[in-house]
């Protein structure tokens, strides 16, 4: 038997998916999260979910594994001091940036600019010119370089060492050449360069994603590095440790060592991953995901199974030339803090979070401000005789305690009060969901609507009739789906080229040629990882937009489509995509910025698994007997079994499921049924 292990770390809990990959058999844990070092609440997960599952650690040869440490040290500013050399005259990118300042008019007076991660007197300035069109205007000047290099080392601060310099992603020798110079001087430094990092145009965001590179590697390597080691003692030295990068594919150890600015969205990837994986075996391949958790909620896309990816990350203010899955986070999660304005009167909920500690009120951990989650206490949403996976204890009484100092401020009854909470937060969730959908010219109606996360089943029928997007689907394991996600996704990476050719002036075999030789650099990454040739899945993208526009559309496509339709094939799809954004495209024009092949691992085959035979009845799932408030009243609601129900029994609201790290509501005039893949899909009664 050999198993595959997902691991998701989050703010609060780190989730564990233990995976059978010959009988599809899954287990799951939850342990509390170590943020001082993460692996060892990793360490503590994979002890705990062998013991309670009975596997031996050495039957585990895969561990994929979503993880925040490089979005922590950004967000945190706990990153390495990075040193910058770039071409002399432009020792101020990062400083002007875009000369964006946010906040509009008033920003520009009260905005204070955070420092830059490679401060400007660790920033020297190399001799040497490179033209647009990659020829060498000036040689770099190696004997000055190595003297201003011995400079910024004796200076004894830099922990990371960036060089990028002007249009080498055109021409990389110079960046090369000096990064040979600084291997001489830096001895144990690591060195990021721009041409292997983000080989792309614009200037100011290939210096930040490099420098932001730099910055967070030193720390990604050394957590990589050690829990890859610590693995192996525990399960072989055969185990295989893969990191989630940040536009849902994985990468390997070595991998996320030498390029973690990939990682940056790595914790909101897997989930979107989860509920593609299980709604694509259920047949649902367009769907509206909303991960919930404790501070925030992030919503997704996912069009044709696949979610959309962008070409930027953004982490705080922090904004990065590398792709990730198109996620929206609104600050709307089980701890948002209600509160009342003196000024207003007016009812307001979150951004600012009662987070793990002290957390809700209802948790008894010092919590008193109302939340979400003691909301959902008072209207018995969650029940107080229901425990979150089966060890914390909520107390109602709390929760009323709280929710009543928002009545008393409104002057009105505490029932009201806290359905008034409940639907603020759920018309925030509705608003992060219109910005993936409504304002990218789609039609909610026309997806189903996943909700998961530890607080998203809560208020996943609610968001169903806000957005008219059914069913509403709740996953299996929906508080550990992201370890789901981290477990079925594939190891990936990719290599791209600035392209800037128009449509018209270009044949069909020269784009298939220079196509083929990224094919080639996008595979090096996978071979140095031991992964065959013949085991590489190869998709294609370019960057398109029309001549003159300042933005550019992102088309995939296959070489087989290419062969087949040729040119017209990338044009016609950007057309599309740009009618579907802003109603209208053009028929010429084109213009190729960028192209790119993506290479994927070949998975092994996972069994599915497949739903126990079972001849219980509804009344044999039931396990308490509970109300809820709803629509101004009090309605009796069943609570029933997750693991209990069959794919034979419909679950008619008012009800509530509850299991290990979830609980579903479903309201009256709705009903839930299981499907063969273990989701839950909730529709309105016919």
């Amino acid at each position: 038997m050999t198993y595959r292990l997902g691991v998701d770390v989050g703010g609060t809990f780190t989730d564990f998916l233990l995976m059978n990959e010959v009988s599809g058999e899954t287990y799951t844990a939850k342990v509390p999260s170590t943020p001082e070092d993460s692996s060892v609440g990793v360490l503590n997960g994979v002890a705990r979910i062998c013991e309670e599952s009975g596997v031996d650690p050495a039957g585990i040869k895969l561990v994929m594994h979503g993880t925040t440490v490089a979005t922590n040290a950004v967000l945190t500013g706990k990153g390495s001091t990075v040193g910058l050399v770039t071409t002399a005259g432009f020792e101020d990118t990062l400083q002007v940036a875009r000369s964006f300042c946010p906040g509009g008019l008033g920003g520009w007076v009260s905005y204070v600019k955070k420092p830059l991660l490679a401060p400007l007197e660790l920033t020297i300035g190399a001799s040497e010119r490179i033209d647009a069109g990659g020829n060498i205007v000036a040689d770099l000047n190696e004997e000055k370089l190595r003297a201003d290099l011995r400079l910024l080392h004796e200076k004894g601060a830099v922990e990371a060492l960036t060089i990028c310099f002007i249009n080498a992603y055109m021409n990389a020798s110079h960046e090369e050449r000096a990064r040979d110079i600084a291997r001489e001087i830096f001895v144990d430094v690591p060195i990021s360069i721009s041409s292997e990092v983000v080989p792309e145009m614009q200037e100011y965001e290939r210096t930040e994603t490099t420098v932001v590179n730099s910055y967070v590697k030193p720390e990604v390597a050394n957590y990589v590095n050690n829990l890859q080691g610590a693995l192996a003692d525990k399960m072989g030295a055969d185990v295989q440790l893969s990191i989630l990068r940040s536009d849902g594919g994985l990468a390997s150890a070595r991998a996320s060592a030498e390029s973690p600015v990939n990682l940056l969205m790595s914790g909101p990837a897997g989930g979107v991953a989860g509920a593609a994986y299980f709604c694509s075996r259920a047949g649902f391949d367009d769907i509206l995901t909303f991960d919930m958790g404790g501070t925030s909620t992030d919503v997704a896309l996912i069009q044709d199974s696949r979610a959309r990816v962008r070409r930027e990350t953004i982490v705080g203010d922090v904004r990065v030339r590398a792709p990730s899955v198109d996620v929206r986070t609104v600050g709307a999660g089980g701890g948002s803090i209600a509160f009342v304005p003196e000024l207003t009167k007016a009812l307001r909920v979150g951004p600012e979070s009662a987070g793990a500690v002290p957390g809700p009120a209802c948790y008894m951990k010092g919590g008193e401000q109302p939340t979400v989650c003691d909301a959902n206490v008072v209207l018995g949403y969650l029940p107080s005789d229901a425990q979150l996976g089966g060890k914390m204890e909520i107390n109602r009484d709390a929760s009323v305690e709280a929710v009543q100092k928002v009545a008393d401020a409104m002057g009105i009854e505490l029932m009201e009060a806290a359905e008034g909470i409940i639907k603020i937060v759920n018309e925030s969730m509705f608003g992060a969901l219109r910005l993936v959908s409504v304002e990218q010219g789609y039609d909610p109606r026309d997806f189903a609507l996943v909700g998961f996360g530890g607080a998203g089943p809560l208020h996943a029928n609610a968001l169903g009739i806000l957005t008219d997007a059914w069913p509403v689907i709740v996953p299996p394991g929906p508080g550990v789906l992201c370890a789901y996600g981290d477990a079925t996704t594939q190891v990936q990476d990719e290599a791209a080229r600035t392209y800037l050719t128009m449509s018209e002036d270009l044949s069909d075999e020269k784009l298939r040629q220079d196509l083929r030789e990224l094919q080639v650099r996008a595979g090096e990454s996978l071979l140095a990882d031991g992964i065959p040739t013949e085991d590489h899945q190869i998709t294609y993208q370019a960057d398109l937009r029309y001549a003159g526009q300042a933005f550019q559309i992102t088309v995939d496509f296959t070489e087989a489509e290419l062969q087949q339709k040729g040119l017209a094939l990338i044009t016609d799809q950007f057309d599309a995509e740009h009618e579907q954004l802003f109603t209208f495209k053009l028929d010429d024009g084109h213009e190729i910025l960028m192209i790119r092949a993506v290479a994927k691992a070949r998975t092994q085959a996972i069994a599915e698994l497949q739903q126990a035979a079972t001849t219980a009845s509804l009344e044999e799932c039931e396990i308490h007997r509970s109300k809820f408030y709803y629509a101004g009243n009090w309605h009796d609601a069943p609570i029933f079994d997750r693991r209990k129900l069959h794919q034979q029994l419909q679950v008619p609201g008012p009800a509530i499921v509850t299991e290990m790290d979830s609980t579903t509501v479903i309201l009256p005039g709705f009903v839930a049924r299981i499907d063969a893949v273990g989701n839950l899909l909730i529709k309105p009664v016919e």
